[in-house]
């Protein structure tokens, strides 16, 4: 197994993100691709998505960009602007990007759009690697 096959097998082992029906669709190094099809399940008593779903969807996508390269990464602060709601049965993509590495720190944007390229949320992260 080369050394990018172990990094997507151990990213994609995580329980949180299988749980809620999160798949890894892409990853390069600073760069990862997640996937989520929104379902009745996954909504607030709105009828829209929640916003912890979306949040999740977006942390997953920095989480597999800030470890794509092999080395611990863990967040140091993270935020999330909703831009627009979908309905169920929308799958929505989040794609996370370097965007700044600091040496110990490092930033990325994370797009999460809809099945159209719309944008649904924005959300950025920084990355302390000890």
């Amino acid at each position: 197994m080369t050394d990018t096959e172990a990094i997507r097998s151990h990213i994609e082992s995580d329980p949180y993100c299988e749980t809620l029906g999160i798949d890894l669709v892409d990853l390069e190094p600073g760069r990862a691709r997640t996937r989520l099809e929104i379902t009745d399940d996954l909504t607030n008593f709105h009828g829209t998505p929640h916003g912890g779903a979306i949040y999740s969807l977006a942390d997953a996508a920095f989480a597999a960009a800030s470890n794509s390269y092999g080395e611990t990464a863990v967040a140091l602060e993270t935020n999330v602007s909703y831009l627009d709601a979908v309905d169920v049965g929308t799958v929505l993509t989040a794609t996370a990007e370097e965007t700044h590495d600091g040496g110990r720190t490092a930033e990325f944007e994370v797009v999460v759009t809809d099945d159209g390229d719309d944008r649904v949320a924005t959300f950025r992260g920084r990355v302390y690697k000890p």
